[in-house]
């Protein structure tokens, strides 16, 4: 995060990621001062490797690329939804671990969100379609054409929401630890 000391405005860097095994979505945003825009989104397609510690690879090195071009100060991601189908819990939580481990490997701090969580602060309803999220994604962020793969603004989704969430919550630390390292002269 930077802070301009001529305008003291904060600017902040979202990556906002939709973990999948075949498509995974990602978008990012950046604020300044209390206007949001869009950097980038798309989706990186993974269907194409047969082998799943492929597509772990993939998404490792695609994320750690997006991290490096665009310098974000936080990672959101969306946290999977709970399935019939183990395997398949299985496979998308590894692929949601190694976006994770990338985020971490540049000691970026994550934050997960639930998807009816993320519907709901984009746009009011919680069971929101993917259409409707990306119809107010639209209006919000001025993109000119919703995507087809809808896994694009899924992921800006998760970026906005992580952006909505800050902005409603207190700036205040997340632990004692926290609190006596931005407040040393307030405890003795």
């Amino acid at each position: 995060m930077v802070v301009s000391k001529q305008t003291s405005k904060t600017e902040k860097i979202i990556l906002g990621l939709d973990p999948g095994t075949s498509v995974m979505g990602y978008g990012i945003i950046q604020i300044i001062g209390s206007k949001m825009e869009l950097l980038q989104y798309g989706v990186i397609h993974l269907s194409k490797y047969a082998n799943h510690e492929i597509k772990l690879r993939k998404i490792f090195e695609r994320v750690s690329s997006l991290i490096t071009d665009y310098s974000p100060d936080e990672v959101a991601l969306e946290a999977p939804f709970f399935g019939k189908n183990i395997q398949s819990m299985l496979k998308l939580g590894r692929a949601q671990g190694v976006a994770m481990a990338a985020a971490l490997n540049k000691d970026l701090p994550i934050t997960e969100y639930a998807p009816k969580k993320v519907k709901m602060a984009v746009t009011g309803n919680g069971n929101a379609s993917k259409e409707q999220v990306a119809a107010m994604l639209q209006t919000l962020l001025g993109i000119k054409q919703i995507p087809k793969l809808l896994d694009a603004t899924d992921a800006l989704g998760v970026a906005v929401c992580h952006h909505f969430q800050g902005k409603a919550a207190k700036a205040g630390p997340k632990s004692w630890k926290a609190f006596i390292n931005e407040n040393p002269g307030r405890v003795k």
